[in-house]
């Protein structure tokens, strides 16, 4: 394969994981879902806590960024904090408990009655991930995850699962961002109706 056939054949791949998405109503209802539950939490005053490791990691900081900042409506700031931003403590935590608990202690810190704790994963098995939803679910929060694979151990601890049934984490990572940016304007036009 030529590098020209190989970039050709990658925006095939990436356009056939998309279709496959598109074709799972199960998905995008919970995509449209996921959205009205992030409006209401941020309409009663709650906050977005959101995490992930390594792409997923800064696809939480991208989602955030979009949540805080704004997408494409001019709108006021909305809350949302990313577990995996802060290094200190995270090295800490790691240090003092393992990598497992970088985000279930900071859930356990963070997170209250009404807020909605998103995770994102590639795999559905990350372990720090999936403590962190329970530390959530225990704290009072509405669950949420953005998924690859299976789905994973993560798919049944949410509330809501929004998987993409792709083996290739290229292709996963693409379509996840892709995710955020529809929640991201479904969320701005639900809170800008007026």
């Amino acid at each position: 394969m030529t590098n020209k056939e190989l970039v050709i054949q990658r925006f095939k791949d990436t356009i056939e994981v998309k279709e496959d998405i598109m074709a799972d109503n199960t998905v995008i209802t919970t995509i449209v879902t996921l959205a009205d539950e992030i409006a209401a939490t941020i309409s009663r005053g709650n906050k977005l806590v959101l995490c992930g490791n390594g792409g997923s990691a800064s696809d939480a900081l991208h989602f955030a960024g979009e949540i805080v900042g704004r997408f494409q409506m001019e709108r006021s700031a909305w809350p949302a904090v990313v577990l995996n931003a802060d290094v200190a403590t995270m090295t800490a935590i790691a240090n003092d408990y393992g990598y497992d608990d970088v985000f279930s202690r900071q859930a356990e810190g963070h997170v209250i009655p009404g807020d909605l704790f998103i995770g994102i994963s590639t795999s559905g098995n990350s372990e720090n991930v999936l403590r962190a939803v329970k530390v959530a679910e225990k704290c009072g929060a509405k669950t949420a995850a953005i998924l690859g694979k299976d789905g994973g151990k993560i798919r049944s601890c949410v509330d809501y699962p929004v998987v993409v049934k792709s083996n290739t984490t290229a292709r996963i990572q693409e379509s996840h961002i892709c995710i955020i940016h529809i929640l991201c304007e479904l969320v701005e036009n639900i809170m800008t109706k007026g």
